[in-house]
């Protein structure tokens, strides 16, 4: 019986050893490595050529979602399951579009996360009922184009409008459009609700 070759990538020491020490324990997967941020996921996958990631959504270096991303692009017949306790809908619909395969809250039963490891393994999607009922109920925010991105980081910054407009060389008037597009997408009533928003939710990298 060919095993599935299973990489655990998590910070939390404990944890990652603890998810090691069980799935040894089944006949058909074998952990192959470990990593404890995400640049270090990156590199055992490139090393090691997983089947399955079982990756943790908030880490060091490179969160979950960017570590997929890289991952897959890399090479996109690896399988990554997200196992999280993080509950913010946005940063697990992120790992789900960078191309997860699944998605499982920690407190998952033991049985259930083998499971869900079993099926992205043969090529089917598995995300827990808990995170399918929470990106309903929570519906993860629309993306930001570049533009507004940039301009939202300005905004977090405390740029003015007028300084706004004078570091992307558009009008007033465009800058406005922005910020109205901007808040719109956030559900937010004024710029200080929106810069609010976009720290809470990490948004921005900066």
């Amino acid at each position: 019986m060919k095993k599935i070759r299973l990489l655990v990538a998590d910070d939390h020491a404990v944890v990652r050893m603890g998810l090691v020490a069980l799935l040894e324990s089944e006949s058909d997967i074998e952990v192959v490595g470990e990593a404890g941020d995400g640049e270090a996921a990156v590199a055992a996958a490139r090393k090691l050529l997983p089947d399955v990631i079982l990756m943790d959504l908030v880490m060091p270096k490179k969160d979950g979602a960017d570590t997929t991303a890289a991952i897959k692009a890399e090479r996109s017949e690896t399988k990554v399951l997200v196992l999280t306790t993080f509950s913010d809908t946005d940063d697990i619909a992120r790992a789900l579009n960078a191309g997860a395969d699944g998605a499982m809250l920690k407190n998952s039963d033991y049985a259930d996360v083998v499971a869900a490891i079993r099926k992205v393994a043969a090529g089917r999607k598995a995300v827990a009922p808990e995170v399918r009922k929470m990106l309903a109920e929570n519906p993860p925010l629309p993306e930001l184009t570049d533009r507004q991105t940039d301009i939202l980081t300005s905004m977090v910054r405390g740029l003015t409008n007028a300084d706004i407009a004078k570091q992307f060389g558009i009008t007033p008037d465009g800058v406005k459009f922005h910020i109205t597009s901007i808040l719109a997408k956030l559900g937010a009533a004024n710029r200080s609700e929106a810069v609010a928003i976009a720290l809470r939710k990490h948004l921005l990298k900066i």
